[in-house]
């Protein structure tokens, strides 16, 4: 017995010794050709031993290597797949011979991986591929995943690069350093490190509670920390017990810029100042392709609120659904941007802009969001309590304000921007009520001389890709009621006493008395009842024939047009005095007279007065008809034609004389026919004057 115990140790010394020597007896020449040949048939791929090799068996196995390349792939170029400047993997021989894996040591210095994509083959497939799994089955994360045990010592990468071509783009990632540590696999892993990726420095941190339980389904503990100028983000939950990737816990992130974050995704972003800043915080729960978000703080730039978002990644786009509660909303900064923007300093409306619109961020994701806002601003229109939904689907946008409150009103209102073609198209349709007339048209139109409450109710179509191509194309309908109000501007009842004036020759009518109103000018006032009307719109001419306003000392009527693309209005009053309008020098009852007022210019200069070329036109009608001897009736004087074609251009109406009955007893003369008798009497006391060469006067109606 005794020589057999020392004939085992002799055994095991010469074992011992002979893994000790036989490394450094036995040339490496030797080895490497067995080496480089088993890894290449396990790899598929030729693999390529240049420098130095070393190689022990006690007290651990340790192969020391220099100079390793791993071949490409065929048709993806001469230069290797990956090499490195150094590997070191060392692992612990008596754990090994108890079925446990201890690795020591696994370094890698200074490796270079080089990725490429060629349609649907790539370079870094090093075997063939597994067959499908069997519809059975439960995912990777299963019962008996890891029937093992298994440590990591130092195991880490020192800079390292990687690199990704698909033809199109590119991309690398350099610098890597990576550290891992695993005492167990029952217990925590950590894995630490840092990168730059395109230019872009990012560092991360993640711990898994136990790598056993994570891929034996169970749950597992999770915490993940992310920095750098991109995105911050930290996650703190765990995996939930399943077959996928299924996780939940709390999240907080912050990317400091939306616009810099999608430039390195390579996605192309709408010019202007929007989308800067992003933040959110709250839970989190999903898969790599599905999460939902509920954020009990989330911030886009300058809009606020909390809410629940659900991301579907698993689409030709991204898909948001969920709902949202916001403070404030100003849409302005988020609208399409065009390159020439008007200047602060600039007077007045200026040309509709030719520069087209940028929509390409309507193509970003796809959409179906709810939101509760407090207060929304589009440009210089304020809506507050809106309820909108808002759906994008394939670059078209379509928003439904259910409920919305507005200056001192209240209804509803639909938007549709559709850019899937490459002549985006446009609806707007709105049904308001209740509504502070002056703030509403001067946010809507920048038009600030109607004062009143009312109701407005349209529908609108456009398209194309700049403001121009909009206006020129703008068409639809709508109409409009506003009540007890006024018009700015313009004094219809003060017009009609300095026509009066003028044509009794008054001298009152050149009056600067201070307390004598204005007819025009930003004092002049006409008060109102009722003010209705309807309008179409085409190739964008708006059109307006039935204009009809109701005081209790007028009754206005209108017609006319105002061409958007050109900036250009002209449009006509027909008032008539129904009621005694109190004068210069005393009281004149013009009941039944019509004073026309027309309205035209630019938008940015707009003339107001007398329609003269109406009155003037009546005139000239009446002169031709008598001089043709067209009236009937004993024959007048040129006076008396003149006069009475006056007086039915002003709308009161004259005697031909046809139909009276010669016994009725006499009727006090109308007081508008005496006041143009008077100027045709005092006319007769005077020499005649000079004829009229149709040149203009430089008033322009006024």
């Amino acid at each position: 017995m005794t020589r057999l115990l020392q004939v085992i140790f002799v055994l095991i010394v010469l074992v011992i010794g002979a893994a000790i020597i036989l490394p450094f007896v036995i040339p490496a020449s030797v080895y490497r050709e067995r080496v480089q040949l088993a890894a290449s048939e396990a790899l598929h791929r030729d693999i390529t031993l240049d420098g130095e090799l070393h190689l022990s068996l006690l007290p651990r196995i340790e192969v020391r290597a220099s100079t390793v390349s791993i071949a490409n792939a065929e048709g993806f170029g001469d230069a290797p797949l990956a090499e490195m400047g150094e590997m070191r993997v060392a692992v612990k021989l008596q754990p090994l011979l108890q079925r446990r894996i201890e690795i020591a040591e696994f370094v890698l210095i200074d490796p270079t991986i080089r990725l490429q994509q060629r349609g649907t083959r790539n370079n870094w497939t090093l075997t063939e591929a597994p067959a499908p799994a069997p519809a059975s089955s439960d995912g990777f994360r299963r019962p008996g995943a890891l029937p093992l045990e298994a440590s990591f010592g130092d195991v880490r990468i020192e800079n390292g690069y990687i690199s990704y071509s698909d033809g199109s783009e590119s991309h690398d990632i350099s610098g890597l350093n990576l550290v891992t540590s695993m005492p167990s696999l029952d217990g925590p892993i950590q894995l630490d490190g840092s990168l730059n990726a395109d230019g872009e420095r990012i560092v991360f941190s993640t711990r898994i509670a136990s790598l056993r339980d994570f891929f034996e389904g169970r749950q597992t503990g999770l915490l993940v920390d992310l920095g750098g100028n991109l995105v911050t983000a930290h996650f703190d939950g765990h995996f939930r017990e399943s077959s996928d990737l299924s996780m939940e816990g709390g999240f907080s992130t912050t990317v400091p810029s939306i616009r810099n974050l999608a430039a390195f995704a390579g996605v192309d972003m709408p010019a202007g100042d929007s989308l800067r800043r992003f933040s959110a915080s709250g839970q989190i729960a999903g898969d790599p392709q599905h999460i939902a978000l509920t954020a009990d703080a989330i911030r886009l730039d300058d809009v606020s609120g909390s809410g629940n978002v659900a991301i579907n990644l698993d689409a030709a786009r991204p898909a948001l659904s969920g709902a949202l509660t916001l403070a404030t909303v100003d849409v302005t900064p988020f609208l399409p941007e065009t390159p020439a923007e008007t200047p602060a300093n600039a007077a007045g409306l200026q040309p509709w802009s030719e520069a087209p619109f940028d929509f390409a961020g309507l193509g970003l994701v796809d959409a179906d969001l709810r939101l509760t806002v407090g207060l929304l601003k589009f440009r210089d229109i304020e809506v507050s309590d809106a309820s909108l939904r808002l759906q994008l689907v394939n670059s078209r946008m379509e928003a439904n304000l259910t409920q919305i409150s507005l200056y001192e009103g209240s209804g509803s209102a639909s938007v549709v921007v559709n850019a899937r073609r490459s002549t985006p198209s446009y609806s707007l349709r709105a049904d308001l009520s209740g509504l502070d007339a002056q703030p509403f048209l001067d946010a809507v139109a920048g038009f600030d001389r109607l004062r009143g409450t009312g109701a407005v109710d349209f529908a609108f179509n456009a398209s194309g890709r700049s403001q121009a191509a909009i206006m020129q194309s703008l068409a639809g309908s709508g109409e409009f009621s506003f009540a007890e109000g006024a018009i700015t501007g313009i004094n219809i009842a003060q017009t009609i006493r300095n026509v009066s004036s003028f044509l009794s020759g008054s001298s009152n009518a050149t009056s600067t008395d201070s307390e004598t109103p204005a007819a025009t000018g930003e004092s002049a006032e006409t008060d109102f009842s009722a003010l209705t009307g309807t309008f179409t719109a085409t190739a964008g001419r708006l059109s307006n024939q039935d204009l009809l306003l109701l005081s209790p000392l007028l009754r206005v009527t209108g017609s006319g047009w105002a061409n958007l693309p050109d900036q250009t209005i002209d449009y006509r009053l027909q008032p008539r005095a129904v009621a005694s309008i109190q004068g210069q020098g005393g009281d004149r009852d013009l009941q039944g007279i019509t004073v026309p007022v027309r309205i035209r210019g630019t938008f940015n200069n707009v003339s107001v007065g007398v329609d003269t070329e109406a009155v003037g036109q009546a005139l000239l009608t009446g002169a031709i008809s008598n001089a043709l001897g067209g009236s009937s009736g004993e024959a007048s004087s040129p006076e008396d034609a003149i006069r009475n074609t006056l007086l039915n251009a002003l709308g009161v109406e004259t005697d031909t004389g046809s139909g009276t009955d010669p016994d009725a007893p006499a009727t006090a003369e109308d007081p508008a026919e005496q006041l143009l008798r008077s100027l045709f009497d005092r006319g007769r006391q005077t020499r005649d004057p000079e004829p009229d060469d149709g040149s203009d006067d430089g008033n322009d109606g006024r």
